[in-house]
This record gives structure tokens, C-alpha cells and sequence, in this order.
């Protein structure tokens, strides 16, 4: 393929990126994406319901949101899996950002709503086209991990009042739900119990023993029967087995945002928060699933396609959407092949909505509490955490901060993750590792190998950093290369083996010119061998060559022996007994013969 053809290509995956999987699409595919896309769109009647409420919108918002910003997100963005809508972190974000200005559910409310969900989008879209998707790769798969899993907790833990049938507070956090599910213990309402219990007992039966069937939909299907016949047999009055209820029957409708600017002055902050949220939310799920599918996220794509969702989805009287886990955990457990299935999951709540809206309420939330908890206990990666926790203290830290920070707060818990497993990063790469070498004893090799019980000579030291010279390691860098000649001080010389050090920056070629000069005014010098060439050229672009001497750089496989012999202190080489250089066997460094 040509650089042109291949440029093309690049640019028509950017612009139709649900090009590169159409390929992906077949009768095998489909029937997979049709069965992911019923379970999805079931699973998201009675979520529509309740985060609209939560975000202070009228109900059918929420379904809103789930229905044309999914199809845009899913046909833009780069996860097969990930499915937008709303959730419950953007929901809470909306209404704490509005509410202050208007009263919820009122028009202005909404109007405002819209508002700012039109900015979020134009936020990530821009972010997206400056390329910032490297945002992504800060976010490490511990991370990914430890949040993954904080949220299928807080997925549990936000369905128990409706699998036990009583009263928690909406929204209340981790602790406080189980502080309550305690104190209510007493409370449970058995005729609920019954119905969620059946229905988990279903899926995991029907998941193991009948693999081929969509267990999540024969789940749904038990559970919704087996509602019906307790009702009928004792009383709704009695039982309190809750569904989902009436839904309105028509499509979105197409409106515009206020773009007035004093709307805009109002909501162009929180819009920024929300936009930060969101993606992190988004990319973060991607990836999260994409550990399970083996697929190659795309951050930038990602971006572009929440933006973009958002910003049609604010004329279609939708609220701010991003992924969300507990539905990108049906989609992908569901079985869904290529993002058609969330597309196949809008078509179909639009047409419960038109077509068959008062059968709707026969679901159980129950039910749907049941079938959830399945989905939260497969989005906990039980294998990775023990391997975590058994190998690296370091990681188990940032797994649980990112775990108990999500549980805390959703929003939070992420960041908290992000920023301790950055700043561990950061003090892992500022300290770079400073070994003793010394020169491999085989015959024409040029190679060096770690010091070890061998003899080192008493006036060379010679190390090898393997690691970035940059600003935050320039400090331990110097220290070590101090501490060589305090504790030997006739170790005036020093030659880097530089093969490992892949970047200086300026911080770090100032410290190189000041060691060469101290070390010279010691009488010794500082020597770098297998120097990469672009540090080389900074160097020299820098004005540092003269420091370090340009005579101080030995090329791979030069010999650098000779001339930093000749170098040495003979009276200290005609008593030493190392003489680990094969020039120190016959001749001093001034030539004297031994």
C-alpha cells in the first residue's frame, strides 16, 4: 500500500471509524449484537428512569439520553463494547451544577441541562481533535482494574434495596448503604427476595448449564413470571414487588439549547467538570472491558465520538452521557461481537417505547436487581487482583486507593488512582539504576558485566544508568556519582556505560558539565561509552561538549581502554593488583614496562 493510500485510509478511519470493524459484520455477528442489544435495552428502562430523577430531569430524559448519544457514541468512538447513556456520577454532576440556577424539572432546568451537555460535547470534541487521547495512557491497567472493580461494588451496592425490598436513601454511599442493609436486616421483604433470588439462581443456572441460551434475558423472563404469579397469588398490596411502570410512548424530541451567554457563563464550568468526568469515565470503562475483549483502544477516537454523541444528543433532549459500566458489562457479557449492538440496543428501547411501553411494567426491579448483581460480580477481575496483591506491593497500594476512593466518592476514586500510580511512577524513573560494571573477560568482547565479586580498578569506577537523565533525576544521578569518590577517593574517573540512558534534557546535561568539570579539577575526568546519538547532539547543541571533552565519547565497540589507561595514575597501577584490563598486565600507563 502506498504512504498516500495509506494516509487516505488513515484519515477515512478517523472520519468513519465504524470502517475499520465493518468488516467484523456477519450472520453470526448479528444474531450475536441482536441478543446483546434486547438485553441492553431491558437493562436500561428501568437505569433511564431512575438516573433522570437523580439528575432532577423528568424520567423519560434519561431514557432519552440512552437512545441517539449511544448510536453516535458507538458508530464514533473505538470500543466495540462501550455503551453511553446516563449514569449515575454524570447525573449526580448534572443536577449539583443546575440546581443551584433552576428548579429541576422545570423547563428551564432542562434548557440549561441541554445547555451544558452541548458544551461537554464541544469540550471533548476539541480534545479529541488535539489529539489528547495520550491522556489515556496515565491511566494504568491497576488502575483500570482497582476502578473496574469499585464500581461493580457500587453497581451491587445501589441494587440491594431493590433486591431485599427496603428503604435506602438514593445515591447514599458505599458505607452508608450497608450500614443501612444492617439495620434494616429485619425489614426484608421476602415476597422481593424471592423474585431477585430466583432470578440470580436462574442466570447462574441458566449461564452454566445452557451456555447457548441468553441466560441475562432467561433470567429476566423467570423473574418477571414469577412476579406476575406472586402478585396474583397474594396481592400486590401485600407482596410490594415494584416494576419498572408506564413509559412515555414517542421519540425524543428535537429542541435547541439557550445558547445565551448568560446560560453560557452559567454552565461553562461545570460543563468543564462534567467533560473531565465523562471521558475519564469513558476511557476508563473502554479499556476496562477492552482487558477482557483484547482490543486496542483508541483515545482519541474515543473522545471525538463521546463529543459528538453529546453535542447531537443536546438537540434531541438528552442530557449529558458517557460510557456506563454496569451496560457496557451486559453488552460485552451478553455476548455483543461489533458496536452494532449498542446501536441495536437504542432501535430496540425506541421501539418498547412506541410500540409496547405498558408491557414495560411487568419487569420487576427485582429482577433487574438480580440480573445486575451478575453483571457487577463479572466485572471483578479476581485473577488479576490476587496476581497483584502476590507480586508487587507498589501496584497493591494503587489497586486499593483506586478501589476504596471509587467506593467513597465515583467521581474521585479514579483520580486518586491516577495521581498515586503517576507520582509512583515519577519516583521510580527518578532513580534511575546506577550499577558497578566492569569489562567482560572474553576475548574480543566488548561488553560489560555487573561488578559483582569481581575486582574493580581502584581509579576507574565504571557504571552503567539505565534510565532518563532528566530534572526529577538529576538529583540522585549526581549523588551517586558524588558518593563513587567518597568513598574511594582515588576513584577520580568515572566512565558511564550510556547504552541505557535514553533521554537527557537540559537539567540533565548541566549536571553531566558540572561532574566532567569537578571530576577534571580532581585530577580525573568523566567518560561516557555507547552514548546514543541524540543525546550527543543535544549535548552538543547545549554547549556541553567542551565541558565533557569531545574526547570523552567512545563509540560502540571502540577501545576506550587505551587512551583512559594512559590516563591513570602509574604509581598507583605499579602496586595494584587488580589489573583487570589486559593493557595492565604488560606496560604502566606512562608506557614504563611492568
Amino acid at each position: 500500500m502506498s504512504t498516500l493510500q495509506h494516509t487516505r485510509n488513515s484519515w477515512m478511519h478517523r472520519l468513519l471509524p465504524f470502517m475499520l470493524w465493518r468488516h467484523m459484520v456477519d450472520r453470526t455477528s448479528t444474531r450475536a449484537d441482536l441478543i446483546a442489544g434486547i438485553t441492553g435495552a431491558l437493562i436500561v428502562l428501568p437505569q433511564g428512569v431512575a438516573f433522570a430523577t437523580i439528575a432532577g430531569m423528568p424520567p423519560e430524559y434519561g431514557l432519552y439520553a440512552a437512545m441517539i448519544p449511544a448510536i453516535i457514541a458507538a458508530l464514533f468512538g473505538s470500543s466495540w463494547h462501550l455503551v453511553s447513556g446516563p449514569t449515575t456520577a454524570i447525573s449526580i454532576a448534572v443536577f449539583a451544577a443546575i440546581s443551584p440556577f433552576a428548579e429541576p424539572s422545570s423547563p428551564h432546568f432542562i434548557s440549561m441541562v441541554l445547555t451544558l451537555t452541548f458544551l461537554t460535547g464541544v469540550f471533548q470534541l476539541a480534545l479529541g481533535l488535539a489529539r489528547m487521547g495520550v491522556l489515556v495512557n496515565f491511566i494504568s491497567h491497576t488502575v483500570v482494574i482497582g476502578f473496574t472493580a469499585g464500581a461493580a461494588m457500587l453497581i451491587a451496592a445501589s441494587q440491594i434495596k431493590n433486591f431485599l425490598g427496603i428503604n435506602i436513601v438514593r445515591g447514599a454511599p458505599f458505607h452508608v448503604v450497608i450500614e443501612q442493609t444492617i439495620a434494616q436486616i429485619g425489614s426484608i421483604n421476602f415476597y422481593v427476595l424471592f423474585v431477585g433470588a430466583v432470578t440470580l439462581a436462574t442466570g447462574i443456572i441458566s449461564k452454566r448449564m445452557l451456555p447457548k441460551l441468553p441466560y441475562m434475558i432467561v433470567a429476566m423472563i423467570v423473574g418477571s413470571v414469577v412476579a406476575f404469579l406472586v402478585n396474583q397469588e397474594f396481592g400486590v398490596d401485600i407482596t410490594h414487588i415494584k416494576t419498572v411502570g408506564a413509559l412515555p410512548s414517542h421519540l425524543p424530541p428535537f429542541v435547541f439549547p439557550d445558547f445565551s451567554i448568560g446560560t453560557i457563563n452559567k454552565v461553562i464550568f461545570p460543563a468543564l467538570v462534567v467533560t473531565m468526568l465523562a471521558l475519564t469515565e469513558a476511557v476508563s470503562i473502554s479499556r476496562a472491558i477492552a482487558v477482557k475483549s483484547e482490543q486496542r483502544i483508541d483515545g482519541n477516537q474515543e473522545f471525538i465520538g463521546q463529543g459528538i454523541s453529546n453535542v447531537v444528543g443536546s438537540f434531541f433532549s438528552s442530557y449529558a452521557s458517557c460510557g456506563s459500566f454496569n451496560r457496557s458489562g451486559v453488552n460485552y457479557a451478553a455476548g455483543a461481537r461489533t458496536p452494532l449492538a449498542t446501536v441495536y440496543a437504542s432501535i430496540f428501547l425506541m421501539l418498547i417505547l412506541m410500540l409496547v411501553a405498558p408491557l414495560a411494567s411487568y419487569l420487576p426491579t427485582a429482577a433487574m436487581a438480580g440480573i445486575l448483581f451478575l453483571v457487577a460480580w463479572g466485572l471483578i477481575d479476581f485473577h488479576h487482583i490476587f496476581a497483584i496483591v502476590r507480586t508487587n506491593l507498589a501496584e497493591t497500594v494503587i489497586l486499593f486507593v483506586t478501589l476504596i476512593g471509587t467506593l467513597i466518592d465515583l467521581e474521585k476514586g479514579i483520580f486518586f488512582g491516577i495521581l498515586l500510580s503517576l507520582a509512583l511512577y515519577l519516583y521510580r524513573v527518578s532513580r534511575p539504576s546506577i550499577l558497578p560494571v566492569v569489562p567482560a573477560k572474553e576475548e574480543g568482547a566488548y561488553h560489560f558485566v555487573g561488578a559483582g565479586d569481581h575486582e574493580e580498578c581502584p581509579q576507574l569506577s565504571m557504571v552503567r544508568i539505565n534510565g532518563p537523565i532528566f530534572f526529577g533525576a538529576v538529583d540522585h544521578v549526581q549523588n551517586s556519582l558524588q558518593r563513587i569518590d567518597e568513598i574511594n577517593p582515588l576513584q577520580k574517573s568515572v566512565l558511564i556505560v550510556a547504552s541505557g540512558i535514553n533521554f537527557v534534557d537540559v537539567a540533565g546535561a548541566e549536571m553531566l558539565a558540572q561532574e566532567a568539570r569537578r571530576r577534571r579539577k580532581m585530577g580525573g575526568g568523566l567518560y561516557l561509552y555507547r552514548c546514543k546519538e541524540d543525546i550527543y547532539k543535544f549535548l552538543r547543541k547545549s554547549d556541553k561538549l567542551d565541558d565533557i571533552g569531545a574526547g570523552g565519547f567512545f563509540p560502540a565497540m571502540s577501545n576506550w581502554i587505551v587512551p583512559l589507561y594512559a590516563t591513570l595514575d602509574p604509581e598507583i597501577c605499579r602496586n595494584c593488583t587488580a589489573r583487570i584490563f589486559s593493557v595492565c598486565q604488560d606496560k604502566l600507563p606512562n608506557g614504563d614496562q611492568r
